[in-house]
């Protein structure tokens, strides 16, 4: 990604402005391991072998920073997984609402939040299905395999709810909550939620007028809106792994990036999502770009929430409360990895080990300080 925006760059900023947390996002993926940001030198005790390693810049909307926060974030996540199935089910937002998310994407997407949660809460609560408080957690994606605009929520639940008498109910059925039901309160609510923003005046222009609010809201209600269930999970260990998948994803890896042609990016994308086939696509360098930032999210905006029993201010008695009607023991004290033990793990290589002479291990000489006079020339000004 930085070798897209550093060859496409000036052109694209000649082009249009710049928004103050695109620019941070771009300043971050050109300094991304690289001298700007410092690091240290390591030298191999045995055959004497220098390596430079630079620091990351960890914004969440770099390619290349994600897995480590992904593993750490997973490994936290082991002690609130309860030993019960869980639902993966998939919110999405009709594509008639793309104007208004480009033009104010903070009050939309925390609509978006408020409405599944108010729906996953008042289907859980409702004895016809539950009839308790369940644990889920919502997860923000902004894109498409080709980086188009398409704005869902993956919501992971575990099957049941806590009840007030302290009981643990599982599903009636062989599903957690009727899909159709589901997709018709998600859409009333969410409708309610941008009535209440443009009597709030916090919409755009886009829908100022009387009659092009009530032609947007006719357009919404044309067809069922789309909510995904897939299949129950199996153990904590599956849910984990299912779940690692898409809370760090970006909208596009590096590693789906095949390269640079003349004025065009070469990316992969799913061909069939059934077969998971690949086809490669060619998109203008200006056009990638401007494609990628309209997935920058707003700044200090949180994409990963979770409620009912993993809600912050009741998740440590809710869950012991959980784990006693399930008859489970609580979990063990997490495991501190060390940073040889984490870098092995995760890049499944031995970090410290030299790949030259196979015997010796790389240890620190240097401190590299970061050299922020350095400035990329087709980087976006400061």
């Amino acid at each position: 990604m930085a070798g897209v925006l550093a060859t496409f760059g000036q052109a694209y900023l000649a082009s249009k402005p710049l928004a103050r947390g695109a620019a941070r996002v771009w300043r971050a993926i050109l300094a991304c391991r690289t001298a700007i940001l410092g690091g240290h030198v390591e030298t191999c005790d045995h055959c004497g072998t220098t390596r430079h390693v630079y620091h990351s810049c960890r914004n969440r909307h770099c390619p290349q920073c994600q897995t480590r926060a992904k593993e750490a974030w997973v490994a936290a996540r082991r002690r609130e997984v309860l030993p019960v199935p869980y639902f993966h089910l998939v919110f999405t937002l009709p594509h008639d609402l793309n104007g208004l998310i480009a033009a104010a994407p903070r009050p939309l997407y925390e609509t978006l939040f408020a409405a599944v949660s108010a729906t996953l809460t008042e289907f859980a609560a409702n004895p016809r299905h539950l009839g308790g408080v369940s644990a889920f957690s919502l997860v923000l994606h902004t894109w498409k395999q080709d980086l188009g605009r398409h704005v869902h929520l993956h919501a992971l639940v575990a099957g049941g709810a806590l009840a007030a008498s302290g009981e643990w109910i599982s599903p009636k059925k062989g599903f957690l909550f009727p899909v159709r039901a589901l997709s018709r309160v998600f859409r009333g609510k969410f409708v309610a939620g941008l009535e209440a923003l443009r009597s709030a005046e916090r919409l755009p222009g886009l829908v100022a007028m009387p009659a092009d609010w009530q032609r947007l809201r006719q357009r919404l209600y044309v067809h069922d809106w789309v909510v995904y269930a897939k299949p129950p999970l199996g153990g904590p260990e599956a849910v984990l792994d299912y779940l690692g998948r898409y809370t760090h994803r970006v909208a596009i890896s590096n590693e789906r990036i095949v390269g640079i042609e003349g004025n065009d990016v070469l990316f992969r994308v799913r061909a069939d999502s059934a077969s998971g086939k690949k086809r490669t696509l060619r998109v203008p360098g200006a056009e990638f770009i401007d494609r990628f930032l309209q997935h920058v999210l707003p700044a200090g905006f949180k994409r990963i929430r979770h409620y009912g029993l993993l809600s912050p201010a009741r998740k440590k008695v809710a869950l012991a409360a959980a784990r006693v009607a399930l008859a489970v023991p609580p979990p063990q004290a997490a495991v501190i990895e060390s940073v040889d033990e984490f870098m092995q793990r995760v890049a499944h290589i031995e970090h410290a080990r030299c790949p030259h002479c196979k015997i010796g291990q790389f240890r620190v000489v240097a401190i590299l300080l970061p050299e922020r006079n350095l400035r990329n020339p087709r980087g976006p000004p400061r």
